[in-house]
């Protein structure tokens, strides 16, 4: 690392802008802001971290249309032009004539306090915030460039040489034995996980999961504009940290819910993200790239410190924030016992919300068969197939096929250390078998859960359905309940029954996951 601190000339000429055009000014470890109510003009400071280097005017502008042609993708709205700056250090002019000394990012000052960050530290995130977001990420990531074989984006190598690069920062910062001692763990745990995961790294960039991602995606860097979520500040100081697989970015905002005390809406946000994309082979990855993306957030954290040394605020903030993320890192350096959920009902029973929102409480995936039968056969989530009864994607065939590809889906899960519920009918001994030897197979508590409701509510239910990825009918529910085969005595000393027409329901199903 070398300039860490910006030279007093660049703070200078900040300093001087900000007189000259009576703005407020905001600094982070690697810009300063001027806003003048009605725009924001970034400039980068002259610094090299090594993962960033802004050292040169060249660099610098570099950056700056990086930076302008990046954020068009998700903010055009807000990211307006690049300025140069010119004039002299003591009278700087911006987007004067001459030779320019510096340049700015211009971008449309949107209102305070709308920060994603903001709302999560003050309580009001919500539920409508993250389905935002899922629709947001997921349409994003499926429709960005993808990078190529022979790039280097994406290689299991470059991706150690990140997560190493953490400790190289982190460990001369570091004053307390206990911490350097929990780094260390931290730091032998993702080597063996890099040793273990490298083939499948190489695989996912064949495949093209490795895009030119957003690379910050924190509630930091999201904001509310006209009750619009819209997300800025992609990365554009280092393309390795950008071009990365879509499953380390999405684990960077999971982290970071995790951090501000927002662990169901982590698991919402993943779990309708995963059901949109179907990505659930990445979960093999998942815990890697949570501690990597914890890991950068306590280095941040420090290298914030180190910039602003004598505040002791400051420090004891940086410090603060250091041990929350190096905690969150090593909580997911342990895998737990994971356990198999399957559920167990007619269509209309209430398994998919209820499943939903056990998902989200006890920090689990949920699996859709509707979902994924669809996607197995080529449809989207919510397109009407027109199969009737024993037709189409509903034959006994297409039925085997999604069982067993459910399965499969379940015990990537489940090997990557997360409990699973597999949210179909699950109707038919065979189907439920094949579950209750997954869950063997994995070490993993097998339970079944049983919705209930009365025929009538049943019915109405269905008839009242709408945007939902089942085509089931009320003739459909007519020959399930003619064709279901109960429970076994066996199978009965794991399920736990719920009827849903019983205003406690989510209560009493939560109550048994305590």
């Amino acid at each position: 690392m070398s300039n860490e601190t910006a030279p007093d000339s660049s703070l200078t000429l900040v300093k001087a802008l900000s007189v000259a055009n009576a703005c407020s000014l905001i600094e982070t470890h690697i810009s300063w802001l001027l806003l003048t109510g009605q725009y924001v003009y970034k400039i980068k400071k002259p610094v090299n971290f090594g993962f960033l280097d802004f050292s040169t005017l060249e660099k610098r502008r570099f950056c700056c249309n990086e930076e302008l042609r990046l954020n068009e993708r998700l903010a055009a709205e807000l990211y307006l032009e690049v300025v140069p700056i010119t004039g002299t250090e003591d009278q700087p002019q911006l987007g004067g004539a001459g030779v320019a000394i510096e340049y700015a990012v211009k971008m449309v000052q949107f209102p305070a306090g709308q920060l994603l960050g903001e709302y999560a530290r003050t309580g009001q995130l919500g539920t409508d915030h993250i389905d935002q977001l899922v629709d947001i990420v997921a349409d994003f990531h499926q429709t960005i460039a993808q990078t190529d074989s022979k790039s280097p984006y994406g290689d299991s190598a470059n991706i150690n040489h990140w997560f190493a690069e953490n400790f190289d920062h982190i460990k001369p910062l570091l004053v307390d034995n206990a911490e350097k001692q929990q780094l260390q763990r931290i730091r032998q745990w993702g080597d063996t996980e890099w040793h273990k995961l490298t083939g499948l790294m190489q695989l996912r960039k064949q495949q093209g999961y490795v895009r030119e991602c957003h690379g910050d995606l924190h509630l930091g860097n999201m904001t509310l504009i006209n009750g619009k979520v819209t997300l800025f500040d992609c990365i554009e100081f280092n393309p390795m940290l950008r071009w990365v697989d879509v499953i380390s970015e999405v684990a960077f905002l999971f982290i970071d819910l995790l951090h501000f005390g927002y662990d169901r809406y982590a698991y919402r946000f993943l779990n309708r993200y995963l059901q949109r994309t179907g990505d659930y082979q990445g979960l093999a990855l998942l815990r890697y790239y949570l501690v990597y993306r914890a890991l950068v957030r306590a280095k941040v954290s420090l290298l914030r410190m180190a910039q602003q040394q004598g505040d002791d605020a400051v420090t004891k903030q940086a410090r603060c924030e250091y041990a929350a993320f190096a905690g969150l890192a090593e909580r997911f350096t342990t895998s737990r016992r994971p356990a198999l959920i399957i559920t167990h009902g007619y269509s209309g029973s209430g398994k998919s919300t209820l499943a939903a929102q056990l998902a989200e409480k006890i920090g689990a995936f949920q699996i859709r068969s509707d979902i994924e039968r669809k996607r197995l056969f080529g449809y989207q989530a919510y397109a009407q197939t027109g199969s009737g009864i024993d037709d189409g994607l509903y034959t006994q065939d297409a039925s085997l096929k999604t069982y067993q590809h459910l399965k499969e889906l379940a015990r990537t899960a489940l090997e990557a250390g997360f409990p699973t519920i597999v949210d179909a009918t699950f109707l038919k001994a065979g189907q439920r078998e094949l579950f209750r030897q997954l869950a063997a197979d994995c070490g993993a508590p097998f339970q079944i859960i049983t919705f209930q409701a009365s025929d009538r509510e049943l019915c109405r239910r269905i008839k009242q359905r709408q945007n939902d990825a089942s085509e089931a009918t009320v003739d459909v529910l007519h020959r399930q309940q003619q064709s279901a085969q109960p429970l076994s005595e066996q199978e009965q000393s794991c399920v736990i029954t719920i009827d849903t027409e019983n205003g406690n329901a989510l209560e009493t199903l939560l109550d048994n996951f305590q």
